[in-house]
């Protein structure tokens, strides 16, 4: 049985989500997809486009893998909304942050998938304010998604982000603190990497390593490039994967470099790549 391949919508998130996004997917060798939460993308609190996309997954044969839990209010234009911040001091704000969670969450009861990956916090590149990014404010979230999860069968895969909350160190350190056995890391290899030794990343992660995103950058950017267009070693990364026996789904989360067409044509050629590196 060959490993599954998940793409995030974050490819198209500049658009609203379509069945022609979801043939693409399709037509390039992608087992699923994972459903990137923004409003202005994919509206998760309207039930009609719940349905839509349940039948857009069948005609497919693609797979809802994971859901990204919203970061933002919207995306128009190439310009970010207000965001959506789950390790805010602000009562109000970290409130809403919940809020659109769960809404994201509750897909799950029209089309069932495995993981909502959540962001704690900012990363530090967009400066967020004083009060953000808090231990305090982020635990207090990880409690109240992780109930509102299990209510729906899904689990949490806190994502390693460029924030000192969200290091691979500080998640497991989280993690077993809260004694949260059903949930998980999101290792993002691009993030890591920019974080310093990825193998380290990895093998930090064993035994709680539950999802992934998967890109590459120029080791300066966070750029969410196809793997081997940038400066990750993919064949030491993979094979540090399997040493702490990872067997989920590798779910490229890409920009639009150029075209759509053209990155998920590089992603297609990635994929392949892996294939015969996890063979090895």
């Amino acid at each position: 049985m060959h490993a599954p391949f998940g793409l995030s919508t974050h490819l198209f998130h500049d658009q609203r989500l379509g069945r022609e996004h979801l043939d693409a997917i399709a037509a390039h060798g992608f087992d699923g997809i994972e459903l990137f939460a923004t409003r202005t993308h994919f509206d998760y609190h309207d039930r009609a486009a719940a349905d839509a996309l349940a039948g857009w997954l069948e005609a497919t044969g693609l797979r809802l893998y994971s859901v990204h839990a919203p970061i933002v209010t919207g995306y128009t234009d190439g310009v970010w909304g207000a965001p959506l911040s789950t390790a805010t001091s602000d009562a109000a704000a970290r409130g809403r942050a919940l809020d659109e969670a769960r809404a994201a969450l509750a897909l799950a009861r029209t089309v069932p998938f495995r993981h909502l990956v959540v962001h704690l916090g900012q990363p530090d590149e967009r400066q967020p304010p004083a009060g953000d990014n808090s231990r305090d404010a982020a635990r207090r979230s990880v409690e109240q998604l992780h109930e509102a999860a299990t209510a729906v069968g899904v689990r949490l895969a806190l994502e390693v982000i460029p924030n000192r909350i969200s290091t691979p160190e500080a998640l497991v350190r989280l993690l077993d603190d809260l004694e949260l056995k059903d949930a998980g890391v999101c290792l993002d290899f691009g993030h890591a990497f920019l974080g310093g030794d990825l193998v380290d990343a990895i093998e930090e992660l064993s035994g709680v390593l539950v999802a992934t995103h998967v890109h590459d950058n120029r080791g300066k950017s966070d750029d969410h490039l196809a793997p081997f267009e940038g400066r990750i070693d993919w064949e030491q990364a993979l094979f540090a994967c399997q040493k702490v026996g990872y067997e989920g789904v590798w779910t490229l989360e890409l920009a639009n470099t150029s075209t759509p067409a053209a990155v998920l044509a590089r992603a297609r050629e990635a994929c392949a790549r892996f294939r015969e590196i996890l063979a090895s």
